[in-house]
């Protein structure tokens, strides 16, 4: 009789938005013990800021995996690249390691663990996931500049504003909060936007929070001739019609 063979457990950890202090005690105490450390980036190339936080908690053995997820709009490639990461991440485990996928933020908002676990169930439906929830980058930045997100019975809403900019429109109709989240290249049109409805001074910028290079602007008039890459891992903070802040 052949012996049972024992998988690792994949661990999906939130290293935060940028400043390492703000990785969680079980998250850094993992990639401390782990010796596959999986890796997401957007380009071959590039470097991974998600593991340019993570680096100072790993073990000096740990073996770093790179994972390209490039960012495109084609859903043929974008699957393949899908599955050929849960395959990677899959040997690793079959061997009985256990391994780290680390990633901005936390593991289930907008990130690509939520992909990759979804095609690591179709490769093995029993595979033994956990995940280490992680500081969002619009609770850190409500954080910076004191900004109330849920107060009461107001609601909040996140919206990517890669979205249709009416799909942000209706949502600012609503008293509450609303968290715009990948801006990107549409910072103008989405100020433009903020300005038209009447919420512009109600809402705060905040980009690469708890970064080196972080920057903070309560006056998002000021951003109308901003570089292009400002937007790039920005968030956005509105009290729309009728919120407050402190």
């Amino acid at each position: 009789m052949s012996d049972k063979i024992i998988f690792g457990t994949l661990y999906g950890i939130g290293v935060g938005p940028g400043d390492p202090e703000l990785m969680t005690v079980k998250g850094a105490s993992l990639l401390g013990e782990c010796r596959h450390v999986f890796v997401p980036k957007a380009r071959t190339e590039a470097n991974s800021l998600a593991l340019s936080i993570a680096k100072t908690y790993l073990r000096d053995q740990a073996e770093i995996h790179e994972l390209v997820f490039p960012m495109s709009a084609d859903e043929e490639e974008l699957s393949a690249h899908w599955r050929k990461n849960a395959s990677e991440i899959n040997n690793i485990l079959r061997k009985g390691a256990d391994a780290c996928f680390i990633t901005l933020g936390d593991p289930f908002l907008y990130s690509t663990f939520i992909y990759l676990v979804r095609e690591l169930r179709q490769l093995r439906p029993e595979a033994r996931i956990v995940s280490v929830p992680g500081v969002t980058a619009f609770s850190a930045a409500a954080s910076l500049c004191a900004f109330p997100v849920g107060e009461g019975r107001d609601g909040v809403t996140i919206i990517p504003a890669v979205e249709d900019i009416d799909h942000i429109r209706r949502a600012l109709q609503d008293k509450g909060t609303v968290i715009l989240m990948k801006i990107g290249k549409r910072l103008r049109e989405v100020i433009d936007l903020l300005e038209e409805e009447g919420v512009i001074d109600g809402s705060v910028f905040v980009s690469r929070v708890g970064m080196a290079d972080q920057r903070l602007e309560t006056d998002l008039r000021t951003l109308r001739d901003a570089a292009p890459e400002t937007g790039y891992l920005s968030i956005i903070l509105v009290h729309a019609k009728g919120g407050g802040a402190i």
